[in-house]
């Protein structure tokens, strides 16, 4: 009899949903870092551009070394 909660299964939505996560805000802070200087007229590319970019591209790395901790199913 399998038990009510599939560990495995629950472990995987869990480290699917972090990553996910990751993935999205450091998305987000690549877009803010870009977009916003683009459209402000009086906001020029700057060094802060670059690390908030760095910032984003780092979570966006974190989010697929993440989905490497998902689990398989052992074979009985």
């Amino acid at each position: 009899m399998r038990p009510l909660r599939d560990e495995i299964l629950v472990h995987n939505e869990r480290v699917k949903l972090f990553s996910g996560f990751l993935n999205a805000v450091g998305l987000g802070l690549i877009a803010f870092a870009l977009i916003r200087p683009l459209v402000d007229d009086d906001t020029p590319l700057s060094w802060v551009t670059g690390w908030w970019s760095l910032a984003g591209l780092a979570l966006h790395a974190a989010a697929h070394y993440i989905l490497g901790m998902l689990r398989k199913e052992a074979r009985a």
